[in-house]
């Protein structure tokens, strides 16, 4: 058996013991909060404030797809009081363990009611790997539902309003706080929505396929009229046939930038840039600082694609 595996398999029977011994949460102190990435953080600090005291389960430069809690998280999501979950796939594995073992955490799915639709895949035969959202059924009826969805601000909306729920629901005393600092978060996000719209409205129609490896982008794309590349093939490094097809289409569409995820290998995307004479320009979607990280996404893909 694997050390992963006999992790995964005493991690419940370990975090009740420290349940056990973590003891009570102290009376008139901080919601003790967890969010799975970093960009949650930021959600649930626009909204609780410094009422809130937030951990995250993926650390800087972890990957996502991949990632374990480690002993020291193991001890703080025992003193959690609520856990806002956001649909990413390591929740699958971790939250059900975590939930049974703390069983006075509230678990948040801030992801309920957001649409989704199937991630983008560069498509073998050569056709674009778009995200339409009109067409997303029809071309994807089988696909993976994107988890991404805290890359558009407008679904961020609801990711909000659930965020704010769940402070409610364990910390109902400052109900109007948490109220007042959701319609504020809410107007700044209409305020985003806008300021990226303008800043990518003036790329010419055939200027607006980009290349990225991890196919994280596709929202963001899909609301600001942009169309992604992904050079990543269902979860995996692309195959010696399939690298060549993504390098003749990019010929094609003239990429000069090919943008990678810094929690991915760039191997691929450095074979790709250097065959296109592109440069290779970092661009995490899984930033703390989001609404700066958004802007500056924004201006990369401006500047990219002029």
């Amino acid at each position: 058996m694997t050390v992963s595996r006999l992790m995964k398999k005493l991690f419940p029977m370990v975090l009740g013991l420290m349940v056990a011994w973590a003891g009570p949460v102290l009376a008139g102190g901080k919601v003790r909060a967890f969010v799975s990435i970093l960009p949650q953080k930021y959600f649930v600090e626009r909204i609780g404030g410094d009422l809130v005291d937030v951990g995250v389960l993926v650390l800087p430069g972890a990957n996502p797809h991949m990632y374990e809690p480690s002993p020291r998280q193991m001890t703080a999501l025992t003193r959690a009081q609520v856990y806002f979950a956001i649909g990413v796939n390591l929740e699958d594995v971790w939250l059900p363990k975590l939930a049974d073992a703390n069983r006075g955490m509230l678990v948040v799915r801030t992801q309920e009611g957001v649409e989704k639709v199937p991630m983008a895949a560069h498509e073998h035969d050569g056709e674009q790997g778009a995200m339409h959202e009109e067409h997303a059924d029809e071309e994807h009826e089988h696909g993976i539902l994107d988890p991404h969805i805290w890359l558009d601000p407008v679904r961020v909306k609801t990711i909000a309003r659930n965020t704010c729920a769940g402070l409610v629901q364990v910390d109902p005393a400052h109900r109007a706080a948490y109220e007042a600092n959701l319609a504020a978060f809410l107007k700044d996000l209409e305020g985003l929505n806008a300021s990226i719209a303008q800043t990518l409205a003036a790329l010419p129609a055939d200027k607006r396929t980009f290349m990225v490896f991890h196919p994280s982008w596709g929202y963001f794309a899909a609301r600001y009229g942009l169309t992604q590349v992904a050079i990543e093939a269902g979860g995996s490094e692309p195959s010696p046939r399939h690298l060549a097809e993504i390098i003749e289409h990019g010929r094609e569409l003239g990429v000069t930038v090919v943008f990678v995820q810094p929690q991915f290998s760039r191997r691929s995307a450095d074979v790709i840039a250097s065959e296109l004479k592109a440069r290779v320009v970092p661009l995490d979607p899984l930033a703390e600082n989001w609404k700066d990280n958004l802007l500056h996404a924004a201006a990369a893909f401006d500047q990219a694609l002029r």
